[in-house]
């Protein structure tokens, strides 16, 4: 465990315990103190090590291990550093002779020094070292050459050799696509590296200009620096007065003037080969040099050389100050190099260098040619190494694609992203061919203007060959790629038959091109040149088996085919393998058969043609578009001679170029050609040239002509040849066909051209104008809307018919006439339609609504048009849709009357119900789904009180109140009005009163309102009538029975007529029904029926017993006074009776 306890220690140790709020942990778990670093290990490592780097013995290396090495390693080792430095340094030596020996010394810091042989980086890969692990685990080894000039090479090594590569294989290996590299900045990344790699290598690659430093002499250095120290300006009188006249002191300044002109000269004579380098050091090398000379001339200015040149002077030795400039050669230089670094400044090189893909290589091209040319203007740069600058650049950028291709290892990619790049190679490339022809124009163009010698403007682009390459393999992988399709299970020869005399031609395919994708494709050096043609040889020879099938497979094919057209077409399946030397040849055998094909054809087009224009088909499609005749006709001429040469180019394309060399070819050739010049146009042209020349036209006269009809009358016409249209359809095709048309016919046409649209349109508005006349005839009910438009239009023609042609600017429009009218008369369709819909529409207020509102929006729409006499125009119409509306008003009156008239039986009731509905099945108005819904009126008793619920009254009211809702379905209507978007009469406060159509009630001819209403009346009084009956009931209970009695008397003769009176006015409830109908209205009697039933019983009782007893006094006193009479009759003697004579 003591492997596991050693980080834990001196590391990790402190994710024991939780923290408080200070930081601190608190309920620590106990814990072994840290473990310290052992620096005896580092010591054995480092003697392990540094011997093979260092090419040193263990004993050289001691000097290392001195008494402050356990500090440095433990300091390394805790937390305090990342990095640790072994430096092998070299000694000075005495002579040259003397072997060289090397101090070793660890150091935390790190300095250069051209002493240093090698430097060694130990990092450290963790915070802390632990001694319990390997140190080769924990530690990276980076070794920094030493001993050069600069380390730029070592460092540039590092970067492309080390670093840069393995950051790629790691994104690589990670995979991920454009989108997520871009989010992650991966693209920037490789950006970075691939600039750090070209600034190291243009560091590496920089001619070093000399640095100049001008040896001062001492005395000079110290009056100088007194004089500063005392804030005055340096000069001679600084100067000791006998040192001014000191020849020693003098010729020592002279010496050093002397040697100031040779260093500087050093510098302004400097000069390099551009053609030697690369164009990175051509720029690098102008603007280090000017930097150096800007240098020189600041120490030139300043107070020392100034202080020695005063010396020199106040001794009188001028040849040694005079000829200073001059024999230094500084400003020249310096003007020079100002103005070639015109050009050099901020040239955009670095983008071609660093560009990562094609788009940035391309970007960087169009930049660095609009550099060159822009500033080649401006700045004296030389054409003479102008010219070797853009070969520098050519290596450049043939190297930089060099590096993006090969990254795509382009024969492994599939074939759309290969051509992807390849094509967007070739655009770089003839974008280079661009901006190289524009840079040549350029550099003749500066040449001439400089006056420079002659120089051939030539660039040999060292591109050329990786260009040509490229181009190959394009073409060769297309050719491939052909072959491929053709060859797969689902193409062309593929599928049944592919295996044909045991060989596999998919894979001998794809084996074939295996051979290609093992070698470098781009590499155009000579030995690569040999190992491509050795490749491609191995691929042609695999190939060659795979064509002689292909070939077997075609010659069938093309043996089976009926005719032509099927050998034309297995051609064009297989077009693509024809670019095959070998397959192409296979083929010729077939070109006879073809060229019979070909000249069946061509018989054909020479009948076509024997048929002339005018008889075929294409006259009449001409006619059609518009084309006038002589156009028609070259057109049709070329269209054959266009389907002629379809039929030469097909044999070309199948037999090959020079098809015509063989013996049938000539023949066939010499038939076309001879049918071409029949073909040729160029005759018709000229005879319409003559033709146009002989006559006198042109554009004149006035506009309008009077024409007499044969028939009696006159007419308007428009005065214009169409001879002129026709001239100027002719000369816009003829020019479309790219025929010469001379200037004066073309000057006629042109003024046809700018007369041909008025002229169209006059005829076509006159036309208009004769056929609007005749719509406004045929409707007349609109001829008042329009009037002002037909004023308006024959003003127009009075205007037009003073005006010729020769001064014709403004149309004269009279088509607002026609459309006007054909507007106004489909506005007046719908509203008539929309008029007549109302005598049949249904009888309700949304269908009546929606017709007038239909009717309102036609007669607004009108009103914001603009129209005339609208006023007494909608008056018209409202007048007739008052005449609709009062009819529809008067049959609804009647079926009122009958509905209220109707019978009280239900046998009747029944017959007018199915009448009714007859009715309403042939009446499309549904006026017959109107019906009075009956009121029923419940005769009632309460507190022995009868009455009638409700009233009468309330009958009467009911029925008005339909009557009148049934009216105002029409007469509430809104009336169409013709002033609604009048703004005039609503700020004059005019407000119209009729809006609605209740004054329809004032006009009925005759009796038709009043009925109605008196049959409301009769009916109310039967209903009446028929009520007082049962009111007449209340007086059973209203009369007392002593009353009655008392009334009547004694009289019998009262007492039975009362009695017959009662028996007869039972009739009235003493029935099987309980209502009484009278149509409309029914009388519900049920309630009362029975107690009134129950009340007569009783007074009928009562009346009967007390008539009875009456009667039965009345039979007592009759028999008594009988008995008594009897009596009396009996106590009479009958001798007075005997007496008396008898008489009988």
């Amino acid at each position: 465990m003591a492997g596991v306890e050693g980080p834990l220690t001196n590391g990790v140790s402190r994710t024991n315990g939780a923290l408080n709020g200070n930081g601190d942990l608190h309920d620590p778990i106990p814990q072994e103190s840290p473990i310290a670093f052992d620096p005896s290990l580092f010591r054995s490592y480092l003697l392990s090590l540094l011997p093979p780097i260092f090419g040193a013995s263990p004993e050289e290396l001691e000097s290392i291990f001195d008494d402050d090495f356990h500090e440095r390693v433990s300091r390394f080792a805790g937390e305090g550093g990342g990095v640790i430095y072994v430096v092998k340094k070299k000694d000075e030596q005495e002579s040259e002779d003397t072997p060289p020996t090397y101090t070793y010394k660890l150091t935390p810091t790190l300095t250069y020094d051209p002493s240093h042989v090698t430097t060694l980086a130990i990092i450290k890969r963790g915070p802390l070292l632990d001694s319990t692990s390997p140190l080769a685990t924990q530690l990276h080894i980076l070794n920094l050459f030493g001993s050069d000039e600069t380390p730029y090479e070592s460092l540039h090594a590092v970067i492309s050799c080390a670093m840069k590569p393995y950051f790629e294989a790691f994104v690589g290996a990670r995979g991920g696509g454009k989108d997520g590299d871009s989010k992650m900045g991966i693209p920037v990344t490789k950006k970075k590296f691939a600039e750090l790699e070209l600034s190291l290598l243009h560091l590496q690659q920089n001619v070093e200009i000399p640095e100049t430093h001008l040896i001062i002499h001492p005395v000079i250095q110290r009056a100088v620096e007194q004089a500063r120290q005392n804030g005055q300006r340096p000069g001679i009188s600084d100067l000791p007065p006998k040192l001014l006249s000191d020849s020693t002191f003098l010729n020592t300044l002279q010496n050093h003037v002397n040697q100031w002109i040779k260093s500087i000269q050093t510098v302004t004579k400097l000069n390099r080969d551009v053609s030697s380098g690369t164009a990175s050091q051509e720029i690098n090398f102008w603007l280090s040099m000017e930097r150096a000379l800007e240098g020189i001339d600041a120490q030139l200015r300043s107070d020392e050389v100034t202080m020695v040149m005063e010396c020199l002077r106040n001794a009188k030795r001028f040849h040694a100050t005079v000829s200073f400039l001059a024999d230094t050669g500084l400003k020249d230089t310096m003007d020079t190099v100002h103005k070639y670094n015109q050009l050099m400044k901020d040239f955009p090189l670095n983008e071609l260098l660093s560009a990562t893909d094609l788009e940035k290589i391309q970007e960087a091209v169009v930049l660095i040619f609009g550099h060159i040319n822009r500033k080649l203007k401006l700045s004296p740069y030389p054409i003479r190494r102008a010219l070797p600058l853009v070969e520098a650049i050519s290596r450049d950028f043939n190297d930089q694609l060099l590096r993006v291709l090969t990254s795509h290892r382009l024969l492994y990619t599939p074939y759309d992203t290969f051509e992807r790049l390849l094509s967007q190679t070739m655009a770089i490339f003839r974008t280079w061919d661009d901006h190289m022809k524009e840079f040549t124009n350029i550099a003749r163009e500066v040449t001439r203007k400089r006056g420079e010698k002659f120089i051939p403007i030539k660039v040999v682009p060292a591109h050329a060959k990786l260009q040509d390459r490229i181009r190959y393999l394009r073409d060769w992988r297309k050719q491939h790629e052909q072959l491929a399709v053709m060859t797969a299970p689902t193409k062309g020869l593929g599928g049944v038959g592919n295996e044909i005399g045991g060989m596999d031609m998919e894979a001998e395919v794809k084996e074939a091109y295996e051979v290609m994708k093992r070698i470098d494709v781009l590499d155009v050096s000579m030995e690569g040149g040999e190992i491509w043609v050795a490749a491609e040889n191995a691929y042609n020879e695999r190939v060659a088996r795979v064509e002689n099938q292909i070939i077997a497979r075609l010659r069938d094919r093309l043996g089976t085919a009926r005719n032509a057209n099927e050998m034309f077409r297995v051609f064009s399946k297989f077009n693509a393998l024809f670019v095959r030397p070998k397959i192409r040849g296979a083929i010729q055998e077939y070109q006879t058969q073809l060229i019979d094909s070909v000249k069946e054809d061509i018989k054909r087009l020479h009948e076509k043609f024997k048929t002339q224009y005018r008889s075929s088909e294409a006259y009449h499609m001409s006619q059609m578009r518009d084309l006038p005749p002589i156009s028609g006709a070259i057109i049709w001429a070329r269209q054959i001679d266009r389907q002629l040469q379809t039929y030469m180019k097909r044999v070309e394309d199948v037999l090959g170029k020079g098809w015509e060399l063989y013996a049938e070819g000539q023949k066939l050739q010499s038939e076309s050609s001879a049918f071409r010049k029949k073909l040729d146009v160029r005759p018709v042209y000229d005879a319409w040239l003559h033709d146009i020349a002989r006559r006198d036209m042109g554009v004149g006269g006035r506009l309008f002509e009077i024409v007499r009809l044969r028939g009696g009358g006159y007419q308007l016409a428009v005065n214009f040849d169409p001879q002129i249209i026709t001239l100027f359809k002719e000369v816009r095709n003829l020019l479309w066909q790219n025929f010469q048309v001379p200037h004066a016919i073309t000057n006629m046409a042109k003024d046809a051209k700018r007369v041909y649209p008025h002229a169209v349109s006059l005829m076509e508005t006159v036309r208009t104008y004769g056929q609007t006349l005749d719509l406004v005839e045929n409707n007349k009910g609109i001829e008042w809307l329009v009037a002002e438009y037909r004023n308006e239009a024959q003003r127009m023609v009075t205007k037009g018919m003073n005006i010729r042609w020769d001064y014709f600017v403004n149309q004269y429009d009279t088509a607002r006439y026609s459309d006007k009218t054909n507007n106004v008369i489909d506005l007046y369709k719908d509203i008539l339609r929309s008029v007549e819909e109302l005598s049949t529409c249904p009888y309700t207020p949304e269908a009546f609504r929606e017709l007038l509102g239909k009717i309102q929006a036609a007669i607004d729409r009108l009103n914001l048009e603009g129209y005339a006499n609208l006023d007494h125009w909608v008056a018209e119409l409202d007048q007739r849709i008052q005449g609709i509306l009062l009819q529809r008003v008067t049959h609804v009156i009647q079926l009122f009357c009958s509905e209220f008239e109707r019978a009280d039986d239900h046998d009747s009731r029944r017959e007018i119900l199915s009448r009714r509905d007859k009715r309403a099945k042939n009446d499309k108005s549904a006026d017959g789904t109107l019906a009075l819904t009956p009121i029923v009126h419940e005769i009632r008793i309460q507190n022995q009180v009868i009455f009638l619920d409700p009233p009468i009254e309330h009958a009467r009211a009911v029925w008005i109140h339909q009557l009148h809702d049934w009216l105002g379905t029409v007469c509430r209507l809104k009336r169409i009005q013709s002033s609604r978007y009048e703004i005039g009469l609503q700020m004059q406060g005019h407000t119209v009163t009729n809006l609605t159509y209740t004054s329809l009630l004032t006009k009925f001819p005759d009796t038709t309102l009043e009925k109605p209403f008196a049959l409301i009346e009769q009916k109310v009084q039967s209903l009446k009538d028929y009520v007082a009956k049962w009111l007449q009931f209340q007086s059973l209970w209203d009369l007392e029975a002593e009353y009655v009695f008392n009334r009547l008397g004694d009289s019998l003769a009262l007492w039975q007529q009362l009695l017959t009176e009662i028996k007869k006015a039972r009739s009235t409830f003493d029935t099987s029904e309980t209502q009484k109908s009278f149509g409309v209205c029914v009388i519900d009697y049920e309630q009362v029926q029975a107690r009134v039933n129950a009340k007569y019983d009783a007074w009928q009782r009562d009346i009967l017993s007390r008539f009875g007893v009456k009667l039965g006094n009345a039979m007592k006193e009759m028999h008594a006074s009988i008995l008594k009479a009897r009596n009396d009759l009996e106590h009479h003697s009958i001798e007075g009776l005997v007496g008396a004579p008898r008489r009988f």
